[in-house]
């Protein structure tokens, strides 16, 4: 519980201060002339972050004494990294297209169910089941963090200039289904390759060989050039390095934490503590500058603290009954005791 306690910790603070850079380096315009700029090249950002990653990733192998074994790797392992690098590149730009369809409320709402499609994709794809109390777990959650967000009032400036529409809708839908099904593949490699895999070594090659896309896609594309604006950008406001920079070291650190909870708890914790993580920062926002809740918004939260208090308490009983299991009884005991006094004697 203290090691779980430890990545949720790690996983809130990297995160709070890499969503403060990133909308730093986002809405930030950069320039003192008349016409000040914003960085929009947001595949050369995801390129500069998954490099980092990569470069943490791999030093962290080699102060900890762990090798690649790209040599002895199975090519069906290279082949899921692949799968999970390429799912992991293609989800963002779904993302970022639905925002142009639809609201924000919408967006934060559609994130906010996340739980349900890696369920869906784990069951679908690789045939994963969950128990029953964990699916009503999902339910609640969802349920009540949808509830927080629905009833949180949302600025104006916050909100995107379009309506919402069936298009934006599939490509919010496509980019939940995306991160399910990468989040469901993830379990798969940890469950089939558990001998073989860390966290370390998933992050490693999902963001080495996902820069190689990234950077084929920005080199090779005649259609784009967003690689060269983006280098163009950072001659002339070399301000936005430093902010870069920051922005993929607060990521490659998380993702630390991120991908030694999704080895040592699954993806389902794991997106738990994500998916929640906007709930108890503006919990935290709430009481710390005595803001008020709407009542909608504290039946989301009794629902989330419920369900999180009812998948405790039932691996309390579950923990406590394998151990009981495992114990030995009376009689056995008395029978080992009495074979350990003749062989002493003996």
């Amino acid at each position: 519980m203290l090691r779980f306690t430890f990545c949720v910790a790690g996983i809130y603070l990297c995160f709070l201060t890499w969503g403060v850079v990133q909308e730093r380096v986002s809405t930030t315009p950069y320039g003192d002339g008349d016409k000040p700029e914003k960085f929009r090249f947001f595949i050369f950002l995801n390129l500069i972050q998954s490099l980092i990653a990569a470069i943490v990733s791999f030093i962290y192998l080699k102060f900890s004494r762990r090798s690649l074994n790209i040599s002895n790797m199975p090519r069906s392992l290279l082949t899921k990294y692949g799968q999970v690098a390429f799912l992991n590149c293609i989800g963002s730009p779904f993302g970022y297209a639905a925002l142009k369809h639809i609201d924000y409320p919408t967006m934060i709402l559609g994130k906010s169910c996340k739980l349900i499609p890696v369920m869906l994709m784990n069951f679908v794809f690789y045939r994963r089941k969950f128990p029953l109390y964990k699916n009503l777990c999902v339910l609640l959650i969802t349920a009540g963090v949808s509830m927080f967000m629905l009833y949180h009032p949302v600025d104006g400036n916050k909100k995107a200039a379009a309506a919402n529409s069936l298009w934006g809708l599939f490509l919010l839908t496509m980019n939940l289904a995306i991160d399910g099904l990468t989040n469901a593949t993830q379990d798969e490699i940890f469950h089939k390759y558990s001998q073989k895999v860390t966290g370390q070594h998933m992050m490693f090659f999902m963001n080495a060989i996902g820069s190689i896309f990234m950077a084929s896609f920005l080199v090779l594309n005649p259609y784009n050039d967003e690689l060269w604006r983006a280098i163009q950008f950072c001659q002339t406001h070399p301000a936005v390095v430093g902010d870069v920079l920051l922005f993929g070291l607060c990521g490659a650190i998380g993702q630390l934490f991120i991908f030694y909870t999704l080895q040592e708890y699954g993806s389902l914790r794991l997106v738990t503590v994500t998916v929640t993580r906007k709930l108890f920062t503006m919990l935290l926002s709430i009481f710390w500058f005595n803001h008020r809740l709407t009542l909608g918004q504290w039946t989301g939260v009794v629902m989330v603290f419920l369900a999180i208090g009812i998948e405790a308490y039932i691996k309390k009983q579950e923990s406590m009954r394998l151990k009981k299991a495992f114990q030995p009884t009376m009689d056995e005991k008395q029978g080992l005791a009495a074979v350990g006094k003749i062989a002493k004697a003996e």
